[in-house]
């Protein structure tokens, strides 16, 4: 008995004094990865729902279909909640352009119910910070819905209130040209109305009413001030970069960012390669893309069938020309940037899959948990990359719904 008690209290004292097992960074960036919501703002999917051989519960190759998200995948890279894009590109700012690209936003909202309400076990439609949380628990993704580019309000400020209904939490100004809200920062006429339009300044103040986030990305550095002039509550930039890392019109300057933050935003990095680094010179590339985007007049006005043509010639031109991808480390380089500018509660990670959005160790969604490992492997510490993987979105979307009921 004596013996035995003697070996009991052995094991006790040499279990004590050994030191811990060292958690690994892999194993490290894997726990948070799972702990944390993670959230990402931008994903262009909905351009692949409206295909009739894509099924979103479906696990599809990324290398030979093109496609960066479904629901498996989603499952697989731990990503909680993605906010699908209506994605317009700009068409002709008459009254027949507008009232097309009105039936096809309806339409692109149809598909997205259509694709997740025959999911109920893999996804749900979400609409409030607490639909994401309860759905995590779940087990199941949370499907948000954002708008990319105004174009499809026209001039009816009444259609804010009916996108708003129907599901559309954010609505991202314009896209790649200035429309009739604001200019944008790749227009190649340059500006328009040097900011916001007077039809775009009633578009803000009827967002903050409605408790419609405003998105600013893509929009000229000059529509991105006078927003902030604006707006009574925070905006996003869903899907941007810095500009003091990659010098391109499309990402966000330091000013800029500084501005977003005390504004009390949230800027989501983007991973479109093209914006993380400059690309290296691929004239056969660019020379094909510059056809396609000819032919299809930049991709505006275009039919459901000519838009997938368009994007079928366009991936097609990728395989033939592969791009040099940036890595997650250039990612994290503008994430670390970011931090240092704006703060840490005003980083976020909107990814821009399904629309460009790509780079070496990230090249889909299931790929995602890289980007927790790079930031993990900085120094990151949990509450820090529960802030950037949806924490910092969350509140500014609390702020944007809790400043518009308060009105």
């Amino acid at each position: 008995m004596k013996t035995l008690l003697f070996l009991v209290t052995l094991m006790i004292i040499t279990t004590a004094s050994q030191p811990e097992a060292k958690e690994t960074p892999v194993q490290k960036a894997a726990r948070i990865h799972k702990a944390v919501l993670t959230v990402d703002t931008h994903c262009d999917t909905p351009m692949n729902l409206t295909r009739p051989e894509f099924n979103l519960a479906e696990r599809h190759d990324a290398k030979t279909t093109g496609t960066k998200v479904d629901l498996p995948r989603m499952k697989e890279g731990g990503l909680d909640a993605s906010f699908f894009a209506v994605f317009l590109g700009q068409g002709p700012r008459t009254e027949p352009g507008h009232a097309n690209a009105n039936k096809k936003a309806f339409e692109i909202l149809k598909s997205i119910y259509k694709g997740v309400e025959s999911s109920p076990n893999l996804a749900q439609i979400a609409r409030t910070p607490d639909d994401a949380y309860t759905l995590k628990n779940q087990g199941k993704r949370a499907i948000y819905i954002g708008m990319e580019n105004g174009y499809p309000i026209g001039h009816d400020l009444s259609m804010i209130e009916k996108f708003w209904n129907l599901g559309v939490r954010y609505i991202t100004l314009c896209h790649t040209s200035n429309n009739d809200i604001c200019d944008s920062s790749t227009d190649k006429k340059g500006a328009e109305y040097n900011g916001l339009s007077p039809f775009g300044v009633e578009v803000v103040r009827e967002m903050n009413r409605i408790g419609m986030m405003v998105d600013v990305s893509h929009i000229s550095d000059s529509s991105l001030f006078h927003v902030l002039r604006i707006t009574k509550l925070p905006v996003i930039a869903s899907h941007s970069c810095s500009r003091a890392i990659c010098d391109n019109p499309r990402n966000l300057t330091d000013e800029g960012l500084r501005a977003i933050a005390k504004n009390g935003g949230v800027v989501q990095m983007c991973i479109l390669s093209d914006y993380v680094k400059t690309p290296d010179p691929n004239p056969g590339r660019d020379s094909a893309r510059a056809v396609i985007r000819m032919k299809y007049h930049d991709f505006n006005g275009l039919t459901p069938d000519q838009e997938r043509s368009a994007w079928d010639e366009m991936r097609e031109v990728s395989k033939k020309f592969p791009q040099h991808l940036a890595s997650v480390k250039d990612v994290v380089n503008h994430i670390d940037h970011m931090v240092q500018i704006a703060g840490i509660d005003h980083v976020g990670i909107g990814t821009d899959f399904d629309g460009g959005g790509a780079v070496s160790g990230c090249f889909d969604v299931s790929e995602i948990g890289n980007i927790t490992l790079e930031l993990v492997k900085r120094g990151y510490d949990e509450e820090q990359i529960r802030k950037i993987w949806g924490g910092n979105l969350m509140r500014v979307f609390t702020a944007v719904l809790k400043g518009a009921h308060s009105k």
